[in-house]
């Protein structure tokens, strides 16, 4: 991340007991996406999967309301096994954010780090106000319970 997102980015560190190569299929292939992003108890429709510099992706949730969740973006940057750079559109909640995955493998473990990079300081600061942290927080929770069933 360049220091002139700094004030636009919401970060979160995560360390994974498994190794680098466990987690980084868990967050690409679409088989294992299905099972872990979004929140608990919904289930996820990868409509699209084009993992690839300049591929789109496409998952969509039924909310309890009956409304569909719609996430998308487009892959801008892929380095593998290290980082992953993609547009993000979680509609109707959040638009016009960048995700930047990083991927660090230490000893047994691998150290995430997660920056959700908004359009500006004051987006940034509403998404936080909405609850950004806690959701990304229980989503990557979600991520280290298959990692964990996919490890044993």
């Amino acid at each position: 991340m360049n220091n002139q997102n700094e004030n636009k980015t919401v970060t979160i560190q995560k360390t994974f007991n498994a190794p680098l190569k466990l987690v980084w299929e868990a967050w690409t292939q679409p088989e294992h996406i299905a099972h872990w992003w979004g929140p608990k108890g919904m289930d996820l429709n990868v409509i699209e999967h084009n993992f690839e510099v300049g591929g789109t992706w496409k998952y969509t949730m039924m909310m309890p309301n009956g409304n569909e969740f719609i996430s998308q973006g487009k892959y801008t940057e892929i380095t593998e096994y290290k980082r992953i750079v993609t547009s993000a559109d979680f509609k109707p909640m959040t638009e016009g954010v960048i995700l930047e995955a990083i991927f660090e493998q230490q000893g047994d473990t691998t150290l995430f780090t997660f920056n959700i990079v908004h359009p500006t300081e004051e987006y940034r600061i509403q998404q936080e106000k909405m609850g950004i942290l806690n959701g990304w927080g229980s989503v990557l929770e979600r991520l280290a319970e298959l990692v964990n069933t996919l490890s044993n």
